[in-house]
């Protein structure tokens, strides 16, 4: 019999991720044609590109969870050409009328949402990487919308009221330490790392890790999610590392799978003079 808190936290992370795409839908669902085609802070990428990614992203989590059949065939054909599929994929959605790209992406994360709910709990279901169970499958989901939600919100000059829907985006965060590591190459340290990240609703601390860990980051939650999704640059952010290995993972860090990412230039997307100073968020003498 399935544990009810896990239960419980599943449903509570499905209903997070409708809202997450809801908050996003009510940005994009009234633009006008050319506002589509706005570049975003993503190289080569408008505002089409993002949804369309968002889309070809659900319909693939929709897939692994009804049709894994049909997933083992979207696999393949990546798998034919690692290094493209992600912008071929958002390339071949950007192409179609805004309104049918808009209603395409509204049905797929319906259907996702009810495949979710029906979802075994205990069940993993075949992915790109390793298998997830349903709920970690949604949060994966709402880590991305949130990403390419925010490059939609910094195309079209919105500010978005941070939420806590975040928690989900940084406890990614902070389990994919070793991973950015690993993707680059690189042994990860050995010993844990404490987070400790303020809540966008007030006082509240999300804290990850060994209490007394004396390598430390500490934050806005908000600028540790803007980070691990690489849509800031460090020095545009209030972060701060205590120790050369929590430095140096500030440098790396990435939440989402897949090869080591680009990241951002200091001040991209914000407005001239918005960025920290270099060095920002470190403390004095702190090792690159």
């Amino acid at each position: 019999m399935p544990d009810p808190s896990a239960v419980d936290a599943a449903v509570a992370v499905f209903a997070d991720l409708r809202e997450e795409g809801r908050e996003l839908d009510s940005l994009v669902g009234e633009l006008t044609g050319p506002d589509w085609g706005r570049a975003t802070p993503a190289p080569g990428w408008t505002v089409a590109h993002q949804i369309a990614h968002l889309h070809w992203t659900d319909r693939a989590s929709l897939l692994s969870l009804t049709d894994a059949t049909g997933f083992g065939h979207m696999v393949e054909e990546a798998l034919k050409a690692p290094d493209t599929f992600v912008d071929e994929g958002a390339r071949e959605g950007a192409e179609l009328a805004p309104a049918e790209l808009l209603a395409r992406w509204r049905a797929t994360r319906a259907a996702l949402d009810e495949a979710l709910a029906a979802a075994s709990p205990d069940t993993r279901f075949p992915w790109y990487g390793p298998p997830m169970k349903a709920a970690s499958m949604a949060s994966a989901r709402l880590m991305e919308t949130w990403a390419h939600g925010q490059d939609v919100a910094d195309a079209l000059g919105v500010h978005r009221t941070s939420t806590v829907r975040l928690r989900h985006v940084a406890r990614i965060g902070v389990r994919a330490r070793d991973y950015a590591y690993a993707v680059r190459g690189l042994p990860a340290p050995a010993e844990q790392f404490r987070v400790e990240l303020t809540a966008p609703d007030g006082p509240q601390v999300w804290a990850y890790g060994p209490p007394d860990a004396p390598q430390r980051i500490t934050g806005p939650a908000l600028d540790f999610c803007l980070l691990v999704t690489q849509r800031a640059h460090r020095a545009d952010l209030g972060l701060i590392a205590t120790g050369p290995d929590a430095d140096r993972w500030l440098d790396i860090a990435q939440a989402f799978a897949g090869p080591a990412g680009a990241g951002r230039e200091p001040g991209a997307g914000r407005e001239p003079g918005a960025g920290r100073e270099p060095g920002a968020g470190r403390e004095p003498g702190a090792a690159r």
